[in-house]
């Protein structure tokens, strides 16, 4: 595969795109973890919404894996890549309390946030398709923190 892009501006969002994909893998699955153990009075609602993170998080990460593809760079999500890589703090294992698990939620959201929108930015120049990618994925995330701030507020 041979992309389009200098090799300057490649390497940026191949770095970029990486780290997205990175960052989404582990949301998806700290989100499921955290959906296993959940215990509490809001058990069921919060149980839901981290089904809604996870699906999100799952749908954009192949978004942004494929796009990686298109533009000649291997995506790399395995396990050690993703754990080494990752800007969310690890899941507390066990049962965790349903304000708990919101507040971890807060957390993890609003770091893979703060990567999300450096990666908007340094993707304007090099590659405003793969820019666009990341607005929308911000935008989703952006929301669903907001719903998880809301929980403990």
């Amino acid at each position: 595969m041979k992309s389009s892009l200098a090799d300057a501006d490649l390497k940026t969002v191949a770095e970029a795109l990486q780290g997205a994909l990175v960052d989404l893998v582990d949301l998806s699955l700290a989100a499921k973890q955290i959906h296993w153990n959940i215990v509490g009075p809001r058990f069921r609602s919060i149980h839901l919404q981290l089904d809604e993170v996870v699906a999100s998080a799952r749908a954009h990460s192949d978004t942004v894996a494929e796009r990686a593809s298109a533009l000649g760079v291997p995506p790399d999500g395995r396990a050690a890549t993703v754990a080494s890589g990752s800007g969310i703090k690890p899941t507390p294992a066990g049962w965790i309390k349903d304000t708990d698990a919101v507040s971890t939620m807060v957390d993890a959201l609003g770091s893979v946030i703060v990567r999300m929108r450096e990666r908007v930015d340094a993707t304007a120049e090099p590659d405003p398709v793969s820019q666009d990618i990341f607005i929308q994925i911000t935008a989703e995330l952006e929301k669903h923190h907001w719903m998880f701030q809301a929980e403990n507020a």
